[in-house]
């Protein structure tokens, strides 16, 4: 894995190969182990390497013999050894043993259609000097980050936003569409990012820059358009076994040595006892646990150490660990989060790559892929109910939900059903399963300034979102709706972003994920909703078909997503204090002023809450976990300042074997 940056000059001046290394210097923590750049005619290259795959031979960026197509790649093509075979056949020769020669090569015979051929997780250039062109490309789920801007001489590309505000002519501003979408959504509509002017290319996408012009389209989408309902259950488990199998036994490939994480969850325990039963590699493990009970998992994790005989290693997270890391994680996310989730998972990280590992399997996808959030059960309980509104029993279904969340648990069933209502109205609407979790997050609008409520207020983020929904959406199943949502939304935008790479490349890691081989996703869009959730038992089919890797208490327990502290990590209220500096500063009327995205009355009322103890609910914590994050953001990115929790930084969080 590695970070990528480059630019086209659109004026045709010459390109100044120190602009390309400031470029790539913001991105070293992508790729340590070398960089490069590349100048030909009016197209600057540039790349960061994470050597994983022909350690000797895959300097970047790479061209052919013939000097006719260059490429600077991030990501891996997990079937380059398949697709190198077939190439040969077809007479090509190669240099090296790296999938990106396979990649320039492929493209050479296919064109911008190789794309289809490949399973991996990438983002991409091809500088192609016959056709005067640069092709970029993203990967079908958008693991890998891919951000571009234009501006009046040239067209710029890079893993990450810092590498493109390394240029002196890229603006820096706050999109507050944006922001609006993201306080909706939990992340911006793609192509938006929270920084006005750049965008990202969206997962499936692929683009065309040439003489200024900038083609862009959709190569691959999820379909879930029914079929083979006659299919028994046990014909779909032996399907969906050798599918997770195999893309396991893929993203095994490496020159390096692969780490799991092992969250204690059904999704990591399956990667893990795959790896364990069906390779020969060693198994290396690490998970996080919290000193804050509420969020721990490790009595679980201790199972699967125990069942699977790993060499395991934990890193466990105190609140002050978070809020120590928190401005670095933001630095890494460019967006703002409205959970602390992302932190401990930075930390996880940085304590694989210590342990020598620049690799690790995780078993993210596999709730958006088969049905697992408690989002779908919440959704069918909200339907079933729907059909007779008045009843008093059907409700108190809700209560079978988010056992791990202690004061929805307490409510009242009147409250219940007040917070999960129904309106008659919105049974139609294509948003049904998400416009509780939407309705609750849009909330904290109310913390936006004056100015910036009167700049949106005839903003509509939903009717944005539908404007990019497939026109075969209505005619799927309600479940699968709700799939889709999670799948283009929440997943590429926070949990593969924010929580996954991000936080993984922070600290030189590549995270590799079996649930989002695009062969196990296109099998799980064709699964029948049934076998999906049975009753309302999640990813029903995914359990019965790896049944006997899991051990029961694993495979029975109740649904559990990894979650972490969030008001308490910035806030005391033993103390009833900031735990840091830069909480208050930040969080001060002064500056939130300064940056006019909220009102400062509101967020001393909220501060005020959260020192004494009152603010407990989700609403306040994400509240204050979003507006503390955007306002670290505005001050790294916008104004150039550093942010850091200071000398008031605890221990480092405790790590062990």
């Amino acid at each position: 894995m590695c970070g990528i940056a480059g630019f086209i000059r659109t004026d045709r001046r010459p390109v100044e190969q120190a602009e390309l290394k400031k470029m790539i210097a913001t991105l070293n923590h992508r790729g340590p182990d070398a960089s490069g750049t590349q100048v030909l005619d009016s197209v600057g290259l540039a790349h960061s390497r994470l050597s994983i795959v022909d350690l000797a031979g895959g300097l970047q960026p790479m061209q052919t013999p013939d000097g006719m197509l260059s490429v600077t790649f991030n990501g891996e093509i997990f079937n380059h050894i398949e697709l190198r075979a077939e190439l040969q056949q077809k007479g090509y020769q190669f240099q090296t043993h790296s999938d990106t020669e396979v990649i320039l090569l492929m493209y050479a015979e296919y064109g911008p259609e190789c794309v289809h051929h490949f399973n991996g997780q990438w983002a991409f250039a091809i500088h192609d000097r016959r056709k005067q062109e640069v092709f970029l490309s993203r990967d079908r789920m958008g693991i890998r980050p891919l951000v571009y801007t234009q501006t009046p001489s040239r067209f710029c590309f890079a893993s990450e936003i810092k590498a493109l505000f390394a240029l002196p002519d890229v603006e820096r501003r706050v999109d507050h569409t944006a922001l609006n979408q993201l306080f909706t959504f939990w992340s911006p509509l793609p192509p938006r990012t929270f920084f006005a002017g750049v965008s990202e290319l969206p997962p499936g996408h692929s683009m065309i820059v040439k003489d200024g012009n900038v083609k862009i389209w959709q190569y691959w989408n999820l379909d879930y358009s029914p079929n083979e309902d006659n299919r028994s259950l046990d014909d779909w488990a032996d399907e969906l076994r050798s599918l997770l199998i195999n893309a396991t036994q893929l993203r095994l490939r490496a020159d390096v040595s692969v780490g799991a994480y092992l969250s204690g969850g059904l999704d990591s325990s399956i990667t893990a006892a795959i790896i364990r039963n069906y390779t020969n590699a060693p198994l290396n493990t690490f998970s996080v646990n919290f000193n804050d009970k509420d969020f721990d998992e490790s009595q679980f994790q201790q199972e699967m150490i125990t069942e699977l005989g790993t060499d395991h290693q934990t890193v466990c997270c105190s609140y002050d660990d978070i809020g120590r890391i928190f401005p670095t994680v933001i630095q890494h996310t460019e967006k703002p989060v409205l959970r602390t989730a992302p932190a401990p998972m930075f930390l996880l990280s940085k304590l694989v790559r210590e342990s020598q590992f620049k690799v690790v399997m995780t078993g993210e996808g596999a709730d958006e892929v088969f049905g697992g959030y408690d989002l779908f059960k919440e959704t069918k309980i909200r339907r079933f109910w729907s059909r007779q509104p008045d009843s008093k029993i059907r409700p108190l279904l809700l209560k079978r939900l988010y056992p791990y969340m202690k004061n929805l648990q307490a409510q009242s069933p009147d409250y219940l059903k007040a917070f999960f209502k129904i309106r008659e109205d919105e049974l139609d609407s294509p948003f049904f399963s998400h416009l509780p979790r939407w309705d609750l997050t849009a909330k904290l609008k109310t913390f936006f300034s004056d100015d910036l409520k009167q700049e949106l207020q005839a903003q509509d983020p939903q009717a944005e979102f539908q404007q990019q929904l497939p026109a075969q959406f209505s005619e799927w199943p309600s479940f699968c709706q709700a799939q889709y949502l999670e799948a283009i939304n929440l997943m590429p935008g926070y949990i593969l972003s924010s929580q996954g790479d991000r936080m993984a490349m922070g600290n030189s890691v590549e995270g590799r994920f079996p649930f989002l081989d695009y062969r196990v996703v296109e099998f799980a869009s064709r699964v029948p909703v049934r076998f999906k959730m049975n009753g309302l038992n999640e990813k029903f089919l995914l359990k019965y078909a790896l049944r006997d890797l899991i051990p029961d208490s694993i495979r029975q327990r109740p649904k559990q997503p990894y979650r972490s502290p969030d008001a308490h990590s910035f806030i005391d209220s033993n103390s009833q204090r900031a735990r840091f500096a830069y909480v208050n500063e930040l969080l001060s009327p002064e500056c939130l002023e300064a940056h006019g995205l909220f009102q400062p009355t509101a967020v001393q009322r909220l501060v005020k809450k959260m020192e004494q103890g009152r603010a407990i609910g989700t609403r306040d914590n994400m509240a204050l976990v979003g507006i503390l994050s955007t306002q670290i953001l505005v001050e790294q990115m916008i104004n150039g300042q550093t942010v850091t929790a200071g000398k008031e930084t605890t221990a480092p969080a405790t790590i062990t074997s």
